[in-house]
C-alpha cells in the first residue's frame, strides 16, 4: 500500500521575528514526507535535486525510511532555493530569492518501483508537471490528492483545471478557494471548486483551522492555539503529507476517515510551526502525534 509524494526537495533561507537561517532542508515534499513517514511506512519520493544537496540531506529522508530512488540527482547544478521574511503578523512575507535552478526543467521520473503505488501526493509544483507524472502512472492510484496555490492560478490556470479533473481532494487555503471560484463565501467557493472534478476539498484557513468539504458534509477542524510560531513555512505541506499518510494507513476512504485524516495533518502541522524548517518534524514520535492529536480532540469535546 505505497504512497507517493511528488515535490520540490529544496533549500530555504528564513527570517521571522524570531531569528533566521542559512540554508536548511525545505521543499514541498521534504515536508510531506517526513509528515506522513510517521503513520505509513511505504513512503516514496519524487523530487529532483543538484549535487549541492549532498548524502546528510538526503540521510534526512532515509532516517524515516522514505524511499527516495524518485530523486534526481544533477551533477554540477544546484538545487532550487528560496528565501523569505516574514512580517511579525507571521502571516504575510516577502520572498527575497527565488532560484528556480533544478527544478526549471523538472521531468517527473517514476521508477518502477513506484509503480502500482495506492496513493499519491501531488505536492505544489507546476500543474504541467502534476499531469505529466499521472500520466505515466500504470495504474490509477486509489487516492490522489492535490496541493496547488495562487501563483499557478495566475499563470497556469488551463493546466490547474485540467488536474483537477483527475484529482479526488484538493487542499488550498481559504484566498485560493476564494479566487479559483470566485466567490467570497467559502461554501459557496467549495461548491463551485467540487465540480470543477475533486471529489472533496479542504480549504485551510492558517491559525483559524480548516474546513473539510465532500458527500454534502462540511467539517470544520479546530487550530491548535500556540504561544508561538517560529516559521510557518512548510505547514500546509506538512498538514497535507500528514493527510494522506493517515489515509494510507487505514485505507479507508470514506468522509469519517477524511475527518480523521484533517486532524492528524493539522497535528503535525501544529509541531513544524514550533521551529524552522523541518528541525522540529524530523524529530517527533508517534507518541507526541498522538498526544496531539488529543489535544485537538478536547478542544471541541462538549456536553449540553
Amino acid at each position: 500500500m505505497s504512497l507517493i509524494i511528488l515535490g520540490s526537495v529544496a533549500f530555504d533561507a528564513l527570517e521571522t521575528p524570531f531569528g533566521k537561517t542559512d540554508k536548511i532542508v525545505g521543499g514541498a515534499a521534504s515536508y510531506a514526507a517526513i509528515a506522513a513517514s510517521y503513520l505509513h511506512k511505504q513512503v516514496k519520493i519524487i523530487g529532483v535535486v543538484g549535487e549541492d544537496f549532498g548524502e546528510e540531506n538526503l540521510a534526512k529522508f532515509t532516517s524515516h525510511n522514505i524511499d527516495i530512488d524518485g530523486i534526481q540527482i544533477k551533477e554540477g547544478e544546484k538545487s532550487f532555493f528560496w528565501s523569505g521574511r516574514y512580517h511579525n503578523d507571521m502571516n504575510t512575507r516577502d520572498t527575497l530569492v527565488t532560484e528556480l535552478n533544478v527544478l526549471g526543467d523538472f521531468d517527473p521520473i517514476i521508477p518502477d518501483s513506484y509503480q502500482g503505488a495506492e496513493y499519491i501526493l501531488l505536492g505544489n509544483l507546476s500543474p504541467q508537471v502534476q499531469l505529466t507524472a499521472l500520466n505515466r502512472l500504470r495504474k490509477r492510484p486509489k487516492l490522489i490528492v492535490l496541493d496547488t496555490m495562487n501563483f499557478w492560478m495566475n499563470i497556469a490556470l488551463d493546466d490547474l483545471k485540467e488536474v483537477l479533473k483527475k484529482v479526488d481532494v484538493l487542499t488550498i487555503n481559504d484566498e485560493e478557494a476564494r479566487q479559483l471560484s470566485g466567490q467570497f463565501s467559502l461554501v459557496k467557493a467549495a461548491g463551485v471548486i467540487l465540480n470543477m472534478g475533486p471529489k472533496y476539498l479542504i480549504i485551510k484557513k492558517g491559525e483559524h483551522g480548516a474546513l473539510l468539504f465532500g458527500e454534502n458534509k462540511i467539517f470544520s477542524a479546530p487550530a491548535l492555539p500556540l504561544a508561538e510560531v517560529f516559521d510557518p513555512t512548510g505547514a500546509g505541506d506538512t498538514f497535507a503529507g500528514g493527510f494522506i499518510g493517515y489515509l494510507a494507513s487505514t485505507d479507508v476512504l470514506d468522509f469519517e476517515s477524511m475527518k480523521s485524516g484533517v486532524i492528524f495533518g493539522s497535528a503535525l502541522a501544529s509541531f513544524c510551526v514550533e521551529k524552522f524548517g523541518i528541525e522540529r518534524i524530523e524529530k517527533l514520535t508517534i507518541h507526541d502525534i498522538n498526544e496531539r492529536v488529543q489535544l485537538f480532540s478536547s478542544l471541541t469535546s462538549f456536553n449540553i
